[in-house]
């Protein structure tokens, strides 16, 4: 009977904010005997973005169609309450799930996110490049990515709704993970002067 039981046994399965669709299916992959990357990946085309980030419990006969089904059901259950203020941001959905997966890649903590996300949205809104590390592809092309470059949790998905403002358009992370703003792109450099040695 015990080998019974063992199969019915809950597992925890823990996937990070920022996780991207390959992290999290390497996870599960570590977790779940059933589960299956290809099949999970395949599933999750479209999904980036969508697969909400938390420590899931599922039996250890499931697989990739119980993985996707239960993220994606938390995430509709996670974003709901904020849609109202989504609507009253003026952008789709879409633009900020992508923006709050760049921010999660920026952000050092929760103090920075909202400032960071402030400093994005100025660049978008004066037609800069985003340039954020997190999101290669913003130093070849302006605006936001095509589809969110990872799965964001729900404070980078409140500070993309909710930037706040700042005199600053740069900022960097020095090697400690400590962030230092700059208004100027002169001001900047000298901040990675300062703080890149």
């Amino acid at each position: 009977m015990s080998g019974v039981r063992s199969t019915l046994s809950p597992v925890a399965v823990t996937i990070p904010e920022g996780f991207g669709n390959a992290e999290a299916a390497e996870a599960f992959m570590e977790k779940l005997p059933s589960f299956q990357k290809e099949q999970f990946l395949l599933l999750a085309r479209g999904l980036e973005g969508r697969l909400f980030p938390d420590t899931y419990f599922f039996m250890n006969t499931d697989g990739a169609e119980e993985a996707i089904k239960t993220m994606t059901e938390n995430y509709e259950k996670k974003i709901s309450p904020f849609r109202e203020n989504i609507a009253a941001s003026g952008r789709t959905e879409q633009e900020i799930i992508t923006m709050a997966s760049v921010i999660e890649g920026e952000a050092n903590g929760n103090e920075d996110r909202a400032l960071i996300s402030g400093i994005l949205w100025k660049r978008l809104g004066i037609g800069m490049p985003l340039q954020a590390d997190a999101a290669p592809i913003t130093y070849k092309e302006k605006g936001l990515p095509k589809a969110p470059i990872g799965n964001p949790g729900l404070e980078a998905i409140e500070a993309a709704i909710h930037p706040e403002a700042s005199p600053y358009l740069y900022y960097l992370h020095d090697p400690d993970g400590n962030v230092h703003y700059a208004k100027s792109f002169a001001e900047h450099v000298a901040n990675k002067r300062k703080y890149l040695k």
